[in-house]
């Protein structure tokens, strides 16, 4: 998910979308400590990831005020 489309999701959405991202790096920091993470990669793209979604997120909060 670009940057574009991110913007484009409603507020709700966008907290959803973080929710589930955070619960994906646990998921994938777990897995890469057991040594069972075969991208690593995947660890940087989902920091990233979450970056975007909350600056989207902060953006809208602050139009809303």
């Amino acid at each position: 998910m670009n940057a574009a489309e991110i913007r484009k999701l409603a507020l709700g959405e966008l907290e959803q979308k973080a929710r589930e991202a955070r619960d994906e790096l646990f998921n994938a920091r777990v897995k890469h400590s057991t040594g069972q993470l075969e991208d690593t990669a995947k660890l940087s793209r989902l920091r990233k990831q979450i970056a975007r979604i909350e600056t989207a997120l902060l953006e809208k909060q602050e139009a809303t005020k």
